[in-house]
């Protein structure tokens, strides 16, 4: 009863043990078929099926594995009954400079003809010597072909391109202290911190808007100047910033810390003392979020396009603070107005240097997401309106500010429609060339707008009056 079943699995057991043992006599085969190849290694597995990219070699009892040699290159020898390859071999060694005595003697030909068959049988045999000939024709002429010796010209302009001590001209200064600075970027922070400023309301006060106007360029000049500094190497592949000073080398990196250190000590000093330390505080951390966070995320996530956003938004902030010392909501307003007009403004300036931000290796939304781009900027633009109904129900402006802008809001909005459906270069330049105007305009019709608020003195002044 059991008997059956039992035979059939042993002869199962049987036919596999068998093809086992097949398979171990062809690779026992193919192992002696290389060991009588190459009988310097005992024993070597290089053609088994799970060793192809690795073969074991067994040497003293010890096994070594390594990887498989690259293999030489294999010398082509020539057949000896084909005379024109031979002949064409033949021609190579022939050349020799050492002719002066050959010339004149009529044994030549016989000499040639004796020296031929030899030369023949040597290119044909071995390449080697071959090489040999040439090397000893080669050495018994005067020249020496190894040697070269260095112009004056190309001397200098091999220094020329490595390091060197600079020579800073005292008139070149000014030019390039504004360009290292960013001069317009300064501009453009100083300008959207007297806004800041003029729409605080208090009193205005010349001296003490002149000083934070100061302060807060020289803080801007500070983080321009360390962003480059940090940037050269970046800087120099791409077409926009491949003329700063610190990649042309106009100035050296010491010279531009210097100048960094020189702008934002004062700067932040007095905006601490002379205006008030929240002022002071908000200054060194804007140079803080700019040159330690903006600056390093631009090579590591799309995220620095909103920290630069944020970095944008503080200067009214500031200059609202200054004015009042304290933060209220109509600086965060402020703030807010700058940091949605940023990104219409940068991404449509970025969309036409995508080539430029790849080659710099900058990770920003034009190159990486740039349909997220479209939408980012869309989005904002339409933004700019719900933030300018917001500041007559915050007490900034009259009712007369979102009417009085809502056109200029409609058209940069409808700009970034067009920059959203399109996204080609010539949407992309009309949106960036009406952030240009946009903002200025946007600030001063808040300004003509600016609600007034009543003087503390009348207001302490009224319940005297009805007691009266």
């Amino acid at each position: 009863m059991f008997k059956t079943p039992c035979s059939r699995l042993s002869g199962l057991v049987g036919v596999s043990v068998k093809q086992q043992l097949i398979q171990c006599n062809h690779s026992t085969q193919r192992l002696i078929q290389l060991h009588r190849r190459d009988p310097s290694n005992w024993l070597t597995y290089q053609h088994l099926n799970f060793l192809k990219r690795q073969y074991v070699t067994k040497k003293n009892s010890e096994l070594h594995q390594r990887a498989i040699p690259k293999q030489a290159p294999v010398l082509t020898i020539v057949d000896e009954r084909d005379d024109s390859i031979e002949r064409q071999v033949q021609r190579i060694p022939t050349i020799d400079p050492v002719v002066t005595d050959t010339v004149s003697q009529p044994e030549d030909v016989t000499s040639k003809t004796q020296l031929e068959e030899p030369t023949l049988k040597a290119t044909s045999g071995d390449v080697g010597l071959h090489k040999e000939s040439e090397s000893s024709t080669v050495m018994t002429s005067e020249e020496t072909p190894h040697v070269q010796v260095e112009s004056e010209e190309a001397r200098e302009a091999r220094l020329d391109k490595q390091w060197k001590m600079l020579k800073v001209d005292v008139a070149d200064l000014p030019d390039i202290y504004a360009k290292l600075a960013k001069i317009k970027l300064t501009a453009l922070v100083v300008t959207t911190a007297a806004a800041g400023f003029a729409m605080a309301p208090v009193p205005f006060d010349p001296a003490l808007f002149f000083v934070s106007s100061l302060g807060t360029g020289l803080a801007s000049c500070t983080a321009n100047s360390i962003n480059q500094y940090f940037e050269v190497p970046f800087d120099s592949n791409m077409n926009r910033t491949k003329n700063r000073p610190l990649v042309r080398g106009q100035i050296s990196p010491l010279h531009a810390v210097c100048f960094a250190l020189a702008c934002g000590v004062p700067g932040v000093t007095l905006l601490t003392l002379a205006v008030n330390p929240l002022t002071g505080f908000l200054g060194a951390l804007n140079i803080f979020l700019y040159t330690c966070c903006y600056t390093p995320l631009k090579r590591l996530s799309i995220t620095n396009t909103w920290v630069g956003a944020v970095v944008g938004a503080i200067p009214p902030v500031m200059g609202w603070t200054a004015a009042t010392g304290c933060l209220e909501p109509g600086a965060l307003l402020l703030g807010g107005f700058l940091y949605s007009w940023q990104f219409p403004h940068f991404n449509a300036l970025s969309w036409n240097l995508r080539e430029d931000y790849s080659r710099g290796g900058y990770r920003m939304m034009s190159v990486t997401h740039p349909g997220m781009c479209k939408r980012v900027a869309l989005r904002h633009s339409v933004g700019l309106i719900g933030l300018s109904t917001l500041a007559p129900v915050m007490d900034v402006t009259t009712w007369t500010f979102p009417v009085i802008s809502l056109p200029i809001n409609l058209y940069i909005s409808y700009l970034a429609f067009r920059f959203y459906y399109k996204g080609d270069r010539n949407s992309a330049r009309k949106l960036f060339f009406c952030s240009l105007w946009h903002l200025p305009m946007l600030l001063l019709l808040a300004l003509t707008c600016k609600k007034q608020r009543k003087d503390p003195e009348s207001t302490a002044s009224s319940p005297v009056t009805l007691q009266s």
